[in-house]
């Protein structure tokens, strides 16, 4: 299932007003979005959104316990909002511990399932994390945990990025190749062509809604 590209667009709208207009299980700081969508490429095979959030370092923990008894599942009030919780329980997602995942519950919360996006959600800006996964990637030797370095950042505190979303829509953007991209980041290039290329085979493979948290 692909999806065309103003398609694709006027759903990373969708998702940004969600954002903006809706308590969320925790802060978003930024939407970023990278990849076939950056590159300009039309159809999109996958969409590729990144959130940055903030740690929710203290909401209402005194509620966890109701939680557990209605939903059964722990950290509402801690890792995620009770008030979010409250508002949307159809939302609440947990990872196998029973513990609500903040990265699960913003993907049900914006993403209706099956649909091909793939949202990367962490406590660490974009650039930051594509360094970070990098180094992580390189030193098990596992670059599918890569972060396609190709991004554009379309809101950040609260403002939206009107001049990034029309540079979008008209694939004003000029990116290098994602071996080149890793070079630029540090990576050697015999390596940064196996890397791109090992990155490239498992994207393919990705099929319907995905969401992969992660914690700098």
């Amino acid at each position: 299932m692909s999806l065309p590209r103003e398609t694709a667009i006027d759903r990373v709208e969708e998702i940004l007003e969600t954002v903006e207009g809706n308590p969320m299980p925790v802060p978003v700081r930024e939407v970023w979005v990278y990849g076939e969508v950056a590159l300009g490429l039309d159809p999109i095979e996958r969409l590729d959104v990144y959130l940055t959030k903030d740690l929710l370092m203290r909401d209402d923990p005194d509620r966890e316990d109701e939680f557990v008894e209605s939903h059964g599942v722990r950290g509402v009030g801690k890792t995620v909002r009770a008030e979010w919780a409250e508002a949307h329980p159809e939302y609440l997602r947990a990872n196998a511990n029973g513990h609500v995942a903040p990265e699960k519950c913003l993907a049900a919360h914006l993403l209706d399932e099956g649909e091909p996006i793939h949202l990367e959600v962490c406590n660490s800006s974009f650039d930051d994390n594509v360094t970070q996964r990098l180094r992580g990637a390189e030193a098990t030797d596992d670059f599918t945990r890569l972060l396609d370095p190709r991004g554009v950042c379309l809101w950040i505190d609260g403002i939206r990025s009107d001049e990034a979303f029309r540079k979008l829509r008209e694939s004003e953007f000029a990116f290098p190749t994602l071996s080149q991209a890793l070079q630029s980041i540090g990576l050697e290039p015999e390596r940064a062509d196996a890397a791109a290329e090992e990155f490239r085979d498992w994207h393919e493979r990705q099929d319907g809604t995905t969401v992969r948290g992660d914690v700098v």
